[in-house]
């Protein structure tokens, strides 16, 4: 299908589509509403109220507990948990380097392999904020790495990933 615009240009329904998604980040962008993600990358962080070591200590998270990045203000950001709780951490306690992924429930199996028939690891079940290194994607599973370098597999909707 082509849409005819006169005197400026053709386009092509493909070419529409991209300039639409085109436009649409542009305007997240703008408003700054689009949350980046991120992982702590030190051995433990702590959460806080507000953005200084004055304000009050709310959590203590471990390496690859993923966030969403909401505000930067000087040396802290504002972040968001899968729970939708927002704390503010230390800057330099994290990165955007990789992806990480946190378990969503407790009880959560994790696997040798991508997929049901494949047995369960030997530290398999584990519980609600298990945080872990995204390795790779494969269809509905996530290969993951934990902060002790074992490795498995989880069925992708019991984390969020960021």
């Amino acid at each position: 299908m082509r849409v005819y615009f006169p005197i400026f240009c053709k386009i092509t329904s493909g070419t529409l589509l991209t300039l639409t998604c085109v436009l649409a980040l542009a305007g997240l962008l703008l408003h700054g509403t689009m949350a980046e993600a991120l992982c702590i990358k030190d051995k433990k962080a702590n959460l806080r109220q507000g953005p200084g070591k004055h304000y009050e200590k709310l959590w203590t998270v471990f390496k690859y507990m993923p966030f969403k990045k909401l505000k930067r203000k000087g040396d802290w950001l504002r972040v968001q948990d899968l729970d939708g709780d927002i704390y503010w951490v230390y800057r330099k306690l994290t990165t955007e380097k990789y992806r990480c992924a946190v378990i969503k429930n407790n009880k959560t199996n994790m696997r040798q392999g991508p997929g049901t028939k494949f047995p369960e690891v030997s530290w398999s079940p584990i519980d609600k904020y298990f945080s872990m290194k995204v390795l790779k994607i494969k269809n509905s599973w996530v290969h993951v790495e934990d902060n002790t370098g074992d490795k498995a597999w989880v069925y992708r909707p019991l984390v969020w990933v960021q």
